[in-house]
């Protein structure tokens, strides 16, 4: 007596595992896709972050050397002053003495007092600089994080997009690209805004 009908299992799974590789295949695909692009902007992004960071850090160094050579010019300012109080209170002392103070005593307060002028106009041009620099370190700071917020997001993303591909759940894949596109934003923000 014949057994039934004998079906060929061997092309049924085949047929199965054709329909189960197109339909997972497309998502894969979109998966891998999505993923390279998210990786390739962050990567992007990574070296702004770090360019930004460096050049702000660049500035911070330039704002201390002029604040030191401004130091140094105020240091100027007071010698010269104290010079002027001295040739002072000797110009005062041959006065009190009944006696005509020497020439060259006010020339030399003279020249201590153009001294200190010029000292202090470089001592507040270079504070000037200084704060430029510095505020321009600042703004560059503000770009970084924007930056960094971004790699951030960006590498979420990406976790994400593994994980979608490793369960082939389109649910996480939309959150993985929502969260990458997030991403793109804030580092598309952060580019312009610079």
């Amino acid at each position: 007596m014949p057994e039934g009908p004998e079906i060929d299992t061997d092309k049924l799974r085949e047929a199965i595992d054709e329909e189960l590789e197109h339909e997972g295949g497309a998502l894969l695909r979109g998966i891998a896709l999505s993923t390279a692009l998210f990786a390739a902007m962050a990567a992007i992004a990574s070296l702004e972050a770090g360019g930004t960071v460096n050049e702000a850090l660049a500035l911070k160094t330039e704002a201390t050397q002029l604040q030191a050579r401004a130091s140094d010019q105020w240091a100027y300012y007071q010698a010269k002053g104290l010079k002027a109080t001295v040739t002072e209170l000797s110009k005062n002392s041959w006065s009190a003495l009944d006696k005509t103070p020497p020439e060259d005593l006010t020339k030399n307060l003279e020249r201590y007092a153009e001294d200190q002028r010029k000292s202090k106009e470089q001592a507040e041009e270079l504070e000037h600089q200084r704060d430029e620099k510095g505020k321009e370190a600042d703004e560059l700071m503000h770009h970084h994080h924007f930056y960094a917020q971004s790699v951030a997001l960006l590498q979420v993303s990406i976790a994400l997009g593994a994980v979608a591909a490793l369960t082939r759940r389109r649910v996480v894949w939309i959150g993985s690209a929502l969260l990458g596109l997030v991403g793109c934003g804030v580092f598309g923000w952060a580019f312009l805004a610079h």
